[in-house]
């Protein structure tokens, strides 16, 4: 699952294939292609968006000591509930993460775990090691979580908005085929003859209807669940029987993501100090015939897949690490910074309550927005109060990663 955030301060995730690229006959000439247009950089009528490039290998300055991890801040007051679930579904993976076969081994047995054994476990096996990063020395702790719409398989009104599947002509490029540095970039296009261009933009593709015959997973009876749908990653659909469908990210039209929070902000429709996702949802609601364009201010759309039913309903929908989210134990992380499957220990304040918030997490899960050392995102589950949560959540934050030993 990816998501995107709402809030301007966010960086942007990868840009759209920019420029018209010649589709030669062998494939090697497509990869040459490719590396040189990310080498020289791009420019469409979209806002200018730096290329991505290949970080220059730093030296960083020197970290702190590891500690124990009863030492950490708060860690004895940590219920740790949720975690043995946490840790359990990523154990329950073919392959778990690197270097976790033998801790998975050792997990407590789920019926006689106790926090204090699964505290004594965490000792044995790990060291806490703090991130520092000099760009962003607070950190930033944002949240996310699984919305629930409402909506039917086929259209039964002109103001439902379609939630689609990945149209047939949408292309898309690994990046790591190219260069092996660039694991996890895709660029995104479409094919004009033999070219290669960028694809649809969320504004083309409403205005000009060019995905009509595109795959439709269902309708959603409100635009602007529909929108926050597509900043979340995933969500539940009820339907008009009463069934509920679940359904998770699938692809994106490759547009650079544009946080509608600055686009409220450039227009005075709102403060700075007073973009949450609880503030903009209220501003699209009062003011229907000025948000469909607001919304269209941001050229990124996602597409989705339906997802099959989970055995337990209070889990999440599955992460970038392929496992099913924990609600307040699973985080979204920058995977070029923190390893999917590892133990991160979060030092924050709760975003409803305003109270201390540390909590031990496990990183699985990505989001386009996520980008850098001390940034996370917190899964907090499922409906309306999550949804409050998740939304209200943007706060410095002390981040470990636990190492084993």
């Amino acid at each position: 699952m990816t998501h995107m955030r709402l809030f301007p301060s966010d960086r942007l995730p990868m840009p759209a294939l920019c420029r018209a690229v010649p589709m030669p006959g062998a494939r090697a000439l497509l990869a040459a292609l490719l590396l040189g247009l990310l080498s020289a950089g791009c420019t469409t009528h979209q806002p200018s968006v730096p290329a991505p490039q290949i970080p220059a290998p730093q030296i960083p300055a020197a970290p702190p000591a590891p500690q124990p991890v009863s030492s950490l801040p708060g860690h004895s007051a940590d219920p740790l509930d949720g975690l043995r679930t946490a840790l359990a579904q990523q154990c329950a993976m073919p392959q778990p993460p690197s270097g976790w076969s033998s801790l998975c081994a050792s997990l407590p047995q789920a019926g006689v775990t106790t926090p204090e054994a699964l505290r004594a476990w965490l000792g044995k096996n790990f060291v806490a090691q703090e991130l520092v990063d000099a760009d962003a020395p607070e950190g930033l702790v944002t949240g996310y979580y699984e919305p629930l719409l409402t909506g039917s398989l086929t259209r039964e009104r002109p103001d439902q908005v379609p939630l689609r599947g990945p149209p047939p002509d949408l292309l898309t490029i690994d990046l790591a085929e190219v260069e092996p540095r660039l694991k996890g970039m895709r660029l995104r296009g479409r094919l004009v003859g033999q070219r290669v261009v960028p694809y649809y933009s969320r504004a083309e593709i409403g205005n000009q209807k060019v995905l009509e015959q595109g795959p439709v997973i269902a309708w959603a009876d409100s635009a602007v669940d529909a929108f926050f749908l597509e900043i979340q990653g995933s969500g539940r659909i009820r339907l008009r029987d009463g069934s509920v469908m679940r359904i998770g990210y699938a692809d994106q039209n490759g547009h650079p993501y544009r946080a509608i929070g600055k686009t409220l902000i450039d227009r005075g429709a709102l403060q700075r100090e007073e973009v949450t996702a609880p503030a903009i949802r209220k501003w699209l609601s009062e003011n229907p015939a000025a948000a469909g364009d607001v919304m269209r201010s941001n050229p990124s759309l996602v597409f989705f897949r339906q997802l099959p039913p989970l055995a337990n309903p209070e889990l999440g929908p599955p992460g970038a690490l392929g496992v099913p989210l924990t609600p307040l134990r699973s985080i979204a992380v920058d995977r070029q910074h923190i390893p999917l499957g590892s133990l991160v220990y979060l030092q924050t304040t709760h975003p409803v309550t305003g109270q201390p918030m540390n909590r031990l997490m496990v990183a699985q899960d990505t989001g386009g927005a996520i980008r850098g050392v001390k940034r996370a995102d917190v899964f907090w589950g499922f409906g309306a109060e999550a949804g409050q949560a998740a939304g209200m959540m943007k706060a410095p934050a002390r981040m470990w990663v636990l190492q084993p030993r």
